[in-house]
């Protein structure tokens, strides 16, 4: 029977979790055991925090929006719920751009009649 090597395959696999391990400390990015567990359990904190990224955004742009809107004497909940009824269609991104770049036209929009 003819041999087989194997060497390629299975070095490229181990210096593509090497390359990705790159700047972990110590053993965590020089052996592949500890580089291999250390990708992956990376990995999947990227995945985690993707999804948490948008959470803490929409939390910032929240409490950004409810502090410009409480020194205009209102609250935030009144003042989505006087959007909504005004048809106005701002998402909470640019309601909080609004607040922070452009308080003139913020505070046109909080003294919108109902």
């Amino acid at each position: 029977m003819v041999r087989v090597k194997r060497g390629n395959v299975a070095r490229n696999r181990r210096n593509k979790i090497l390359k990705i391990a790159k700047g972990f400390r110590g053993t965590h990015s020089k052996l592949f055991r500890m580089a291999n567990q250390q990708v992956m359990k990376a990995l999947r904190y990227s995945y985690v925090g993707r999804k948490r990224r948008k959470r803490e955004f929409r939390s910032l742009w929240i409490v950004r929006i409810n502090s410009a809107v409480r020194e205009k004497g209102l609250s935030y909940s009144s003042f989505i719920n006087k959007l909504k009824k005004s048809d106005i269609a701002l998402n909470r991104k640019m309601l909080a751009q609004l607040a922070v770049l452009d308080r003139n036209c913020f505070t046109t929009l909080v003294q919108l009649p109902n």
